[in-house]
């Protein structure tokens, strides 16, 4: 399968420390897929630094590997188990996403749980400015990521499924929690922005119960646009997802987009971007919701939590374990989360 140049997506041969018995895979999906894999090549995405990903090619098609990382993880990280549960249960919703084939939590066959998806054609792109977009395309592709979040949060989880894929109320809560056991257990260095947070948030959770099936991770490079279209056709990465409150995907796609290490340009509406509030307003009005409240929370909470994934993937890195050679990065890109976080609390008059 060819990608169309404009695409940030990146192949390379599998690194040393994610190695496995291509043989046994082989032998394995020949018994359990009805394609014919005596042919089969495998390469690893640049990407997915939590969970290793493969590019298998047959003659007729291409599929997709999601696998668990090799060596001690840290509890209820790289669950590809929900990750194949939530995409399989949206697979007759609008929900964009790739058909979900198979899933082996047999640990004999490649060293840990893994499944498999079919290979959906289209671009990835990093650079959420979109640079080799014109305005008008820039708007377009804008829109349709915020209506496919939009669309998630409309699904009734219990129709489909996963009325135990997590517990309703109580989410940010939970959250707090869990996102600073995570931080303190693969923290390596002292971050008091990251500790600030840890006390305040717990205490400033508003009053809401809303419930809805949340991505987890929902931002632009986590989506294959179409080919030659400004559209998503795919919302991938969905190891975090679970039963949660809806503003935690749209202020996480916003922490990063205005509250990130990259600048929002300041000429945003020439080149066909929306700010933070028109997309706030687009999503609420796809959505039949009042406008928002407690709005700085939501945000703080997602640079705090990204602060904290990122720390998680630093320690693996220095544990030989990453998924991806760009986990030095992560580090301080740790603490610059943390620290606009705390800023943002500080700002506002909320600490």
């Amino acid at each position: 399968m060819s990608f169309p140049t404009d695409n940030d997506v990146k192949l390379t041969q599998v690194r040393d420390q994610h190695r496995f018995d291509e043989k046994k895979l082989q032998s394995y999906l020949q018994k359990h897929l009805d394609d014919n894999f005596e042919a089969m090549e495998i390469l690893q995405f640049e990407g997915g630094q939590s969970n290793p990903t493969f590019q298998l090619s047959i003659p007729e098609r291409s599929f997709v590997l999601r696998k668990k990382p090799p060596g001690k993880l840290l509890k209820s990280a790289h669950q590809v188990e929900r990750e194949y549960r939530v995409m399989s249960a949206l697979r007759d919703t609008d929900v964009p996403v790739p058909e979900t084939l198979h899933l082996c939590e047999d640990e004999s066959i490649i060293g840990t749980p893994f499944f498999i998806m079919d290979m959906v054609p289209g671009r990835v792109l990093m650079d959420t400015h979109l640079p080799s977009f014109s305005p008008d395309e820039r708007s377009a592709l804008y829109k349709s990521f915020i209506k496919s979040g939009a669309t998630l949060h409309r699904v009734d989880y219990q129709s489909v499924g996963l009325e135990t894929f997590g517990r309703s109320g109580n989410y940010y809560a939970r959250q707090v929690h869990r996102w600073s056991e995570q931080y303190v257990a693969s923290q390596t260095q002292k971050n008091e922005s990251m500790d600030a947070m840890m006390a305040w948030l717990p205490h400033n959770i508003p009053d809401s119960e809303e419930t809805s099936i949340v991505h987890g991770d929902f931002r632009l490079p986590n989506c294959i646009i179409h080919p030659t279209e400004p559209k998503i056709v795919a919302l991938l990465d969905w190891e975090l997802s679970t039963i949660g409150h809806p503003l935690a995907d749209l202020s996480y796609w916003c922490s990063g987009l205005f509250h990130g290490d990259t600048e929002f340009p300041e000429n945003y509406k020439e080149l066909g971007l929306m700010s933070e509030q028109e997309g706030l307003d687009l999503y609420c009005e796809l959505t039949h919701r009042p406008p928002i409240e407690h709005w700085n929370f939501y945000v703080a909470f997602n640079l705090f939590r990204s602060a904290a994934i990122r720390q998680g993937v630093y320690k693996r890195g220095l544990d030989g374990n990453a998924s991806s050679d760009k986990w030095q990065e992560t580090g301080e890109g740790a603490m610059r989360a943390a620290h606009r976080a705390w800023n943002l609390v500080q700002e506002a008059g909320l600490a």
